[in-house]
């Protein structure tokens, strides 16, 4: 066995990726305090060819140096927005038909392995806060919760590890038809 090389991997080029067919996903970052997460959801987005992130209240924005540490790029080829509240993007989204849910532990929330989503749809998910989660007054806008199963006592995971989670089971469809 031996590691590919980067020649091997087939890397796209910024303008490839920008060209290329998306998974009609956006991620919502509601209040996210670290720089570090923001890159690795960038990161996250890049791999999974995610349509753009929507980055909300005082989220930190690119450039900058701590973002880049962990995004490696990425924030030169995945699409971004940025709005004053998750309120405001959540509304837009709404009003472009996209389905909005929370990555969220909430009475009648979705266990990510029963999540039924057909990638023909589009879907917001909105990670939040890494202290509070998702603003609860953005619950009522959201077309469901999706919660991610947990064994252990925490019951917590850092939004990028949420993220990198919640994005490959979405996209795992896609991923299974290139492998038929």
């Amino acid at each position: 066995m031996r590691k590919l090389s980067m020649d091997e991997l087939g890397r796209r080029s910024v303008e490839e990726f920008k060209q290329a067919d998306k998974n009609k996903i956006v991620v919502v970052l509601d209040n996210i305090r670290s720089m570090h997460n923001v890159g690795s959801v960038f990161r996250t987005s890049d791999a999974f060819l995610i349509e753009a992130i929507c980055l909300c209240g005082y989220t930190p924005q690119p450039p900058h140096r701590d973002i880049h540490k962990t995004a490696l790029g990425a924030t030169e080829s995945v699409d971004w927005l940025y709005y004053e509240s998750a309120k405001a993007a959540v509304e837009e989204l709404k009003a472009r038909d996209y389905k909005i849910y929370a990555v969220e532990q909430t009475e009648g929330s979705i266990s990510l392995e029963k999540f039924n989503w057909q990638p023909s749809e589009k879907l917001a998910v909105i990670m939040g806060n890494e202290v509070e989660g998702v603003d609860a007054d953005l619950l009522p806008l959201c077309d469901g919760c999706i919660e991610i199963p947990q064994l252990g006592m925490k019951h917590s995971l850092n939004i990028s590890v949420a993220a990198g989670i919640v994005l490959w089971k979405l996209c795992e469809p896609r991923f299974a038809s290139m492998i038929k």
